[in-house]
């Protein structure tokens, strides 16, 4: 039967890493949201380059998600085990990942900026404003990848308050250079993009060197030194970069589908691009309790089937999935009554404000299945060990259904953008009965320590 747990340790853990965790996002998505509010009051061309060279950006953490969901999910495994040794192997191959996945934006960024941002718009001056800001935000891709891929390992044994820290420390810092650089203020130079672009690097530095020195200092559990960098087990590397290829093409998947709703929306008129911008803002910033869950998930089943404990799994898994449904109804039901309020602090025209609130009431609705679908299938599937069924049912249905049809209904049907904006985000709605039915089949648990 679907008994919910009695296990109180579950629910202190369950609630502790999802809450720190969602606090984290939220002020990331801040650090963002900062930079465009304040870029947006500068100019609405700057505004837009920014937004594009944000698509990149966030394909790259995707990325960078997916690494260092491979290794909370191998780590955590070891971590129910009570072993630490084998996590700072798995890190030294996360790490070696993330760099060279940076590397090669990096590369890019730097040698054809142009084309890229291209993809996202039809305009020159948006593209020259866009390719002002990568040319300084180009930097923070490795310090951005370190930071992200020690704060999974860290993840993994259950250590995320550093994760909190760090991020309002990157969030303070970052608001004040803005506020310094972007227009100028204290006798600075008023910079524009590339002002923004300077405040988030230096953020990015800040935090890299604060989770340095959590690691090296305070930290207890894993007790990491810098020569663990040296030496390593080879097998366990193997097993890390196993796990990790359907995760990061799984997350690389989502952050190329996400960016190609931009690409649709943002060649249907200049209205829906700045409408969608809004709207999505406002959307990711609901949708981090789902993330948090989906985290906190992975963690919690991740050390059950390190234990090896059954019927503890089943309790976990039946409880979770009551939980992320009160997420879903509480985010949605948040998102429909923000969207007057939220939409009043931004000066829009008025055809963009329409949209842009009808494009919230749409999301109010998909949030509730992405509140349930979304942990389910990457936190407790994926988590459990099953990245490849997510891999698939990815694939079948937003690269087989959604996106092709969303194309059509764009370009060849002539729709209105916000059915437009439901057709890319019907996959979150009919995703469930996917989940629902894998979830409760217990299939997915694999062992993945040696």
């Amino acid at each position: 039967g679907m008994l919910l747990t009695k296990d109180r340790t579950f629910y202190k853990r369950f609630f502790t890493l999802m809450g720190t965790l969602v606090l984290q996002n939220v002020i990331v998505l801040s650090v963002n949201l900062a930079d465009n509010v304040m870029i947006g009051g500068y100019s609405e061309t700057a505004l837009s380059g920014v937004a594009a060279a944000n698509q990149i950006q966030f394909i790259f953490q995707q990325l960078l998600l997916g690494a260092g969901d491979a290794l909370v999910t191998v780590g955590s495994q070891y971590w129910g085990q009570k072993k630490t040794d084998p996590i700072k192997s798995l890190a030294k191959a996360a790490l070696l990942l993330g760099v060279g996945i940076s590397a090669v934006l990096f590369l890019v960024m730097s040698f054809c900026p142009a084309a890229v941002l291209g993809l996202f718009t039809k305009s020159d001056a948006i593209v020259a404003a866009g390719c002002e800001y990568v040319r300084t935000i180009r930097f923070t891709y490795p310090l951005f990848a370190l930071s992200q891929l020690l704060l999974a390992m860290l993840r993994s044994v259950e250590s995320v308050k550093i994760a909190f820290a760090t991020s309002v420390e990157s969030l303070c810092i970052n608001v004040a250079m803005n506020w310094l650089l972007i227009e100028g203020n204290l006798g600075c130079p008023a910079l524009g993009a590339t002002g923004a672009a300077i405040g988030t690097l230096t953020a990015r530095g800040c935090e890299l060197i604060t989770i340095l020195l959590y690691i090296l200092l305070r930290d207890k559990k894993l007790r990491w030194r810098l020569s663990d960098a040296g030496h390593t087990d080879r097998g366990l590397m193997r097993d890390y970069y196993r796990a990790a290829l359907f995760f990061v093409v799984v997350s690389g998947m989502f952050g190329l589908s996400t960016a190609l709703q931009t690409v649709i929306l943002g060649h249907m008129n200049d209205c829906a691009i700045a409408a969608n911008s809004v709207a999505s803002t406002l959307f990711q910033i609901l949708k981090v309790a789902s993330v948090g869950a989906a985290s906190a998930a992975s963690v919690s089943v991740g050390i059950a089937i390190g234990r090896g404990d059954m019927k503890l799994l089943r309790e976990y898994t039946a409880t979770m999935q009551i939980i992320f449904l009160c997420v879903g109804l509480t985010t949605g039901t948040l998102l429909f009554l923000l969207r007057t309020p939220i939409l009043s602090l931004y000066e829009l025209s008025d055809e963009t404000e329409l949209l842009a609130k009808q494009f919230l009431t749409v999301l109010s609705v998909t949030i509730v299945g992405t509140a349930y679908e979304m942990p389910v299938l990457s936190g407790i599937v994926k988590g459990g060990g099953d990245a490849r069924f997510v891999f698939r049912n990815d694939l079948i249905s937003i690269w087989g259904i959604v996106l092709p049809l969303s194309f059509l209904a764009a370009f060849v049907w002539h729709w209105q953008p916000v059915w437009v904006l439901l057709m890319l985000n019907a996959d979150q709605i009919f995703k469930c009965a996917a989940a629902c039915i894998k979830v409760n089949s217990f299939t997915w648990i694999k062992k993945l320590t040696r």
